[in-house]
């Protein structure tokens, strides 16, 4: 099955959080083509998650999970590390005091 291009993916899912007035944007550029992407979600108040994609061995299906969650800082301090183990890998900053993320639309997976 063809697979879209990382860097199609961030411009689709920008798209889409820009038509729900939801602020985003990309904090760390990484390969256009396959580079894995991390999104992570500031609430405003201190607090974050991020999340990455992964495989559910189950069905298959792509999925998004919790990769750390908890205060700014230690959410960017994990981040930072997942930057070093790959630095081809997209980090997208999404700002939204209501924890609006959209990872769990259809198409996002």
């Amino acid at each position: 099955m063809p697979r879209l291009t990382a860097r199609f993916w961030v411009d689709a899912y920008l798209t889409r959080l820009r038509l729900h007035d939801i602020p985003a944007f990309v904090v760390a550029h990484g390969d256009d083509t396959a580079g894995a992407v991390l999104v992570k979600l500031a609430t405003l108040d201190g607090k974050a998650r991020a999340f990455t994609r992964s495989f559910d061995l189950a069905t298959g299906e792509r999925v998004w999970t919790d990769l750390v969650s908890g205060d700014e800082r230690e959410v960017d301090a994990a981040i930072s590390r997942q930057r070093g183990f790959d630095p081809d890998l997209w980090v997208i900053e999404v700002e939204d005091r209501a924890g609006r993320h959209l990872l769990d639309e259809d198409g996002l997976a």
